[in-house]
């Protein structure tokens, strides 16, 4: 055998050695890389993706350019092709969407407030409306003859045949007029008859009014009935399939509630403005109440649900606390909130969905307009609060007798029927895991939904006959699917990620086994450049015997003193330790780079997160700073126990709900916790919003220990190592007004070892590369200032 040898010149030996030696090191990450704008840095994903009428193409927002902003692209389906698409193109899909009749011949939209009706075969476009005010909700009466929509919360009828306009109902705000012949003061009465027997102009006057009062309400025959709403508000409208009945919702808004103001200090005028924001949790709130207009019978009534089940029905709180002395005597029937009613297609059955105000109750109610007859088709107690808001995932089978809705039942979110008659429940979906996105085909054949039944960190698409049985899964790739199926449900569009691969566009035919196609690529060549970390989703025991997933970021090598942080996601009811691209991107890139630095970085769903089922999701309740951090604290025991971090050396941060956990962490357990970085975080609950802080804590004034118990600002004086604290001046979600409270109660406790950094024109969530910058240096600095240390 014969060698070849090949002498290169020592210039050109030394450079391609370079060019080697360049291609084996690692980039290094630095906080004012990874904070960078993520449009230039990272890239712009896919969004916003529906695809056109005949399922040739997929359009989609994008911004491989880095512009200034997203525009619109589409993808042609048997080529995969990208363009951009032109301004003639973008006008005509514009208008897409709306409502389509019974036929799918017709189909009607809202564009700029004006109403067009589409005839879909011929392809033409009537325009029903062009007025400075909004028409909005169209759809087609049941017999498919009219479009009906609202005006000022008013319900009109547009003749599709003859073009004539009718107004249905006629909501006036106020007290109705008193009756100027209806006269029940004595002395008047006597003073008018008197007045008319006197004088002539007087007699004459009043016949012409009688006349003119004859002729209006002769008119007023083929007028809706003028129904007066008082101090009242109305919405919810709905016209019965017959159109003779129309169901609305009245809303009393409580007079006087303080709304609290936050001060913007930035401003274009160099004064200082102030942001209305929101009440504070406990304020009164609205109350509602459903009425029902009979056109037949020109009358009006309000619909009774003082008889439902658990109406009355005291929670269990109020049992072990002071309150329940304030409450004592007859039970009153609790306050609900109402949605619908929602009529089957064949129009002859329809329900109402009703969540009690308390957060604890939640009905699935028939009910017959004609009737005013209301029978309970499914109630769900749960004493800590019901998931969800407002009606949640539902719908009519395709008999018209059974009703289809998802619910945590079973401890675990699951697709159910009703019968609407019977009452008749079945279970289509169970076990430990959930289902989302529920969808049923075209032809009614087969369910389409979201499930993460391979692993609570992964979700799929699945396929499951509509009479219930096995599920199929379609998509196969471990991490998230977010699926837009074609018109004719023949093809999927896909967004896909997995843990360190943002979010790309694939299409992929509808059935298990296919392969998807990728086709966009939006990562930079710079961001693609770092070979970014696949965490470990690992789990672990709890000291109650849960079991606990978070996200691991091992070091390639680790730091000789062995330090660790841990990371607090926000939003309570958010779920981090998975496999898809994180929400937390920024939060992501910025593990990797304390990794590089020999750091050990876990994430943790604690309890509360979302995924795990009824139970997680409600184990804090009435004690935020409890099981949820407890959590972290187990989670640092972990780090020690398994992975060789030093105790003396863990550090935790996050924002929001991760602010305020950092806060317990540093005043609770300040012997685990060396050091801690809260951002935005909330530091009394009392001073947060009412719709998410009662589902957990219910009211201050009903439940003072849960809201004592559960806010750092009680428990400063724990303070041991160092905080960092960083806050927007202009949060109109966590007001800045609650990091200066305990501001000052930390310089009262004399405590030294804080610092708070203030961002002047940030609202809740950062916008600002400077921003984030500068916040990112500084809690890198807390961590290697006090982290490092032997």
């Amino acid at each position: 055998m014969k060698t070849t040898l090949i002498c290169l010149p020592v210039g050109l030996f030394l450079w391609l050695s370079s060019i080697v030696a360049v291609a084996q090191t690692k980039p290094v990450l630095t906080v004012d890389k990874i904070m960078q704008d993520p449009a230039q840095w990272v890239g712009t994903s896919a969004s916003a993706i529906f695809w056109s009428e005949d399922g040739k193409k997929v359009y989609f927002q994008w911004n491989p350019e880095k512009a200034k902003r997203d525009s619109l692209y589409a993808a042609t389906v048997r080529d995969g092709k990208i363009y951009k698409v032109a301004s003639a193109e973008r006008q005509s899909i514009q208008n897409t969407g709306g409502t389509f009749n019974q036929s799918k011949t017709l189909r009607v939209y809202e564009r700029s407030g004006d109403l067009f009706l589409v005839n879909v075969k011929a392809g033409t476009t009537t325009q029903i409306t062009n007025t400075v005010d909004r028409e909005s909700a169209p759809s087609f009466t049941f017999d498919g003859k009219s479009v009906s929509f609202l005006k000022d919360n008013n319900l009109f009828i547009w003749d599709i045949g003859t073009g004539q306009l009718k107004q249905i109902t006629d909501f006036r705000r106020g007290r109705k007029p008193a009756d100027p012949d209806n006269i029940k003061d004595k002395q008047e009465l006597a003073l008018r008859n008197e007045q008319g027997k006197l004088l002539q102009i007087i007699q004459k006057r009043e016949e012409e009014r009688v006349l003119q009062r004859t002729s209006q309400k002769a008119a007023a025959k083929n007028r809706p009935k003028e129904i007066y709403l008082e101090d009242k508000t109305v919405d919810n409208v709905v016209l019965s399939p017959d159109n003779r009945f129309v169901t609305y919702r009245l809303v009393s808004r409580p007079a006087g509630s303080k709304i609290a103001q936050v001060p913007n200090y930035v401003t274009a005028s160099g004064y200082t403005e102030d942001i209305p924001t929101r009440t504070k949790v406990g304020a009164a709130q609205a109350t509602y109440e459903m009425a029902v207009y009979d056109r037949q019978l020109d009358t009006t009534f309000q619909v009774a649900f003082k008889a439902l089940p658990g109406i009355t029905q005291k929670p269990t709180f109020l049992k072990a606390t002071k309150a329940d002395s304030l409450n004592a005597g007859a039970a009153s029937a609790k306050k609900v909130m109402l949605f619908g009613p929602y009529y089957a297609p064949d129009g002859k059955r329809a329900v109402v969905i009703a969540r009690s105000q308390d957060n604890k109750d939640k009905w699935i109610i028939g009910f017959n307009p004609a009737t005013r007859a209301i029978n309970v088709l499914n109630y769900l107690h749960d004493e800590a609060w019901v998931n969800g808001f407002g009606p949640g995932e539902f719908g009519w089978m395709p008999d018209n007798e059974r009703f289809w809705f998802v619910s945590e039942e079973s401890g675990y979110a699951h697709l159910y029927t009703v019968h609407a008659q019977t009452g008749e429940k079945k279970a289509l979906t169970s076990g430990a895991f959930e289902v989302q996105n529920v969808k049923m085909s075209g032809n009614q054949r087969y369910w389409y939904f979201t499930a993460n039944k391979t692993h609570p960190g992964e979700q799929h698409f699945y396929r499951m006959p509509v009479v219930g049985g096995a599920m199929e899964q379609i998509t196969t790739a471990p991490g998230a699917h977010e699926v837009t199926m074609s018109p004719k449900e023949d093809m999927l569009a896909i967004r896909y990620s997995y843990s360190n691969k943002p979010w790309e566009l694939y299409l992929m035919p509808n059935k298990p086994g296919a392969k998807p196609v990728k086709i966009t690529q939006s990562t930079t060549a710079e961001f693609n450049s770092y070979p970014w970390r696949e965490p470990e989703v690992i789990s672990y025991k709890a000291v109650d015997g849960a079991n606990v997933y978070a996200r691991l970021y091992r070091p390639e090598k680790q730091d000789p003193n062995k330090p660790a942080v841990i990371f607090v996601h926000g939003a309570g009811y958010l779920q981090n330790a998975h496999k898809w691209w994180s929400t937390y991107f920024r939060e992501y890139m910025f593990h990797n780079l304390l990794a590089d630095l020999g750091y050990t970085v876990l994430d943790i769903d604690y309890r509360g997160s979302a995924g795990y089922g009824r139970d997680w999701r409600t184990g804090i309740y009435r004690h935020m700073g409890g099981k949820d951090l407890s959590d972290h604290v187990d989670g640092a025991k972990l780090l020690v126990e398994k992975y060789g971090v030093n105790p003396k050396n863990i550090g935790i941060y996050g924002g929001s709900y991760g602010g305020f956990i950092t806060l317990m962490a540093m005043f609770t357990q300040p012997d685990v916790f060396a050091a801690g970085a809260a951002l935005r975080s909330v530091t009394d609950w009392a001073h947060y919003n009412h719709g998410y802080t009662s589902n957990i804590l219910n009211e201050p004034q009903t439940d003072t220990l849960a809201y004592t118990r559960s806010s750092p600002i009680y428990f400063a004086e724990g303070l041991k190592g160092a905080l960092l604290m960083c806050h927007g001046m202009v949060d109109t979600n966590v007001h800045f007004q609650d990091i200066v409270r305990l501001s000052q109660r930390l310089i009262e406790l004399k405590k030294e070892n804080w610092e708070l950094a203030v961002y002047p024109v940030e609202d809740h969530g950062f916008t600002e590369p400077s921003s984030w910058t500068d916040e990112y240096k500084r809690i890198l600095k807390l961590f290697e200032t006090n982290l490092r240390k032997p």
